[in-house]
């Protein structure tokens, strides 16, 4: 029965997106003749073979949607997955009709018509696509379009996949229950999710009307892992796998096919590609927009700073920022210069008797922060990252927290997400640590704007920094 409605979806669904690809076909030669965006200079062209041409569209979008594999299930899928992949399917079926309407050589058929006519498919099929799964969604929130789910593997995978799927009631996926190696388990409930059987039982379970079957065994599981698999590979149910691997998780995991092999990255940055390049321009516009901003002050700091104490205005530290790498990072100097010649580098404590004069203003103001902007134009920093450490201290955090050097996936920053959260100066080192990870996993252009308004908002002034 399900499979019987799932079908009757995909052919509504299939139906419902050529009958829109022929209406776009209709609105592009209406838009284009009737002069509303470009003027009609060489009369309006009759409409028959326009019309004709719908044949060959619905039958070359047709095949495209289906080779895409377009229509199926998309449960876990996000929108802008399934709009990527109608813009491939809509780009190639246009170049097919470019290419078809070159040896029609008997009618010039408008260029215009045929951009209009992409254009109107994205827009159109896009927005029908989010309208439809959420619609979807919507009705399995209350409780229609159900799946059943049976998860193998009652450990920490198991169970996580379950909160997961618990949370989005709108996938309609309704868990069954765990299958477990471990029979004193049997009965318990896990994250709301009883305990129905052990591996031998999978047969059976598979059989009382199971629809997907996530495999999430742990890493000394092999043995049970081939047979139980084996036989999931001769049912029809959908069968995903969790990886014993992804239990080492740390930071932005992804994965990708390389010559017909699965290749699972456990600690990617999110810099690549136009990423690099947008994060990089907000940093040279940002950067100079603040020297430009703030350089009545930084020539009254300075003169401060130099008719104040003996020493040089500038006081450069060796820091490590991206990949690890060390770089000079350029402060106003707040403390005397022979600050750690009996000390050696210790953080700045409260009331720290090395501050000169104004050096606990300029440290509470973070006014001694600002030359770092011109670490930013040089490309050793970013405005918005992780702050950057001095080696002799990371050398001992990186003991006591294993995941600590996984902050340098991503350049060194003026103001960070743990900065704007109140973790700055002598605060638990654990919490940045966390509030650096969470920036780094859900990194976004809106993120770093976001984290620049609340620097803004909350000023500059913490209670921590000595």
């Amino acid at each position: 029965m399900l499979k019987r409605h799932s079908e009757f979806l995909k052919s509504l669904l299939f139906l419902f997106d050529l009958l829109l690809i022929c209406a776009c076909w209709g609105a592009a030669y209406s838009i284009r003749f009737s002069g509303i965006l470009v003027p009609v200079t060489k009369g309006v062209p009759p409409i028959t073979p326009y019309l004709w041409l719908l044949v060959p569209i619905v039958l070359v979008w047709g095949i495209s949607f289906q080779a895409f594999n377009l229509y199926r299930p998309r449960r876990l899928g996000s929108h802008l997955a399934e709009f990527l992949d109608l813009a491939k399917a809509n780009t190639l079926s246009v170049l097919v009709l470019v290419a078809l309407t070159f040896f029609l050589r008997q009618f010039d058929f408008s260029r215009l018509v045929l951009l209009y006519f992409w254009a109107l498919n994205l827009l159109t099929l896009g927005f029908s696509r989010m309208v439809f799964r959420e619609g979807l969604r919507f009705f399995r929130r209350l409780g229609y379009n159900q799946r059943h789910v049976l998860v193998i593997g009652a450990g920490k995978l198991g169970q996580q996949i379950v909160r997961c799927l618990t949370h989005h009631p709108e996938l309609g996926l309704k868990v069954r229950g765990y299958l477990t190696r471990n029979p004193d388990k049997l009965g318990q409930a896990l994250e709301g999710v009883p305990v129905i059987g052990t591996y031998a039982d999978v047969k059976e379970m598979v059989a009382s009307g199971i629809d997907i079957v996530f495999v999430c065994l742990p890493p000394d599981a092999e043995g049970q892992a081939e047979s139980i698999l084996g036989y999931l590979a001769t049912t029809m149910v959908e069968v995903k796998v969790i990886p014993a691997i992804y239990e080492f998780i740390r930071l932005r995991a992804e994965a990708e096919m390389f010559e017909g092999l699965p290749v699972i990255t456990l600690q990617g940055s999110p810099l690549y590609g136009w990423n690099v390049v947008l994060k990089r321009g907000m940093d040279l516009v940002g950067a100079a927009a603040a020297l430009i901003v703030t350089s009545p002050l930084l020539l009254l700091v300075s003169a401060l700073v130099k008719f104040t104490s003996p020493g040089p205005v500038f006081y450069r530290q060796t820091r490590m920022g991206l990949d690890g790498r060390a770089f000079e990072m350029i402060k106003f100097r707040s403390m005397r210069v022979d600050a750690e010649l009996e000390t050696g580098p210790v953080w700045a404590q409260a009331s720290d008797a090395r501050r000169t004069a104004i050096g606990a203003f300029l440290r509470r103001t973070s006014l001694d922060e600002l030359p770092q902007f011109w670490n930013v134009l040089k490309g050793e920093m970013s405005i918005v990252g992780p702050r950057p450490e001095r080696p002799e201290f990371i050398m001992s955090f990186r003991e006591r927290f294993p995941q600590y050097m996984l902050r340098h996936k991503m350049k060194a920053g003026i103001t960070g997400w743990a900065q704007v959260n109140g973790w700055r100066g002598n605060t638990s080192l654990e919490k940045r640590l966390e509030y650096d990870l969470y920036y780094i996993e859900h990194w976004s252009i809106w993120f770093d704007l976001n984290i620049m308004l609340l620097t803004l908002w909350k000023g500059f002034i913490h209670n921590h920094a000595y």
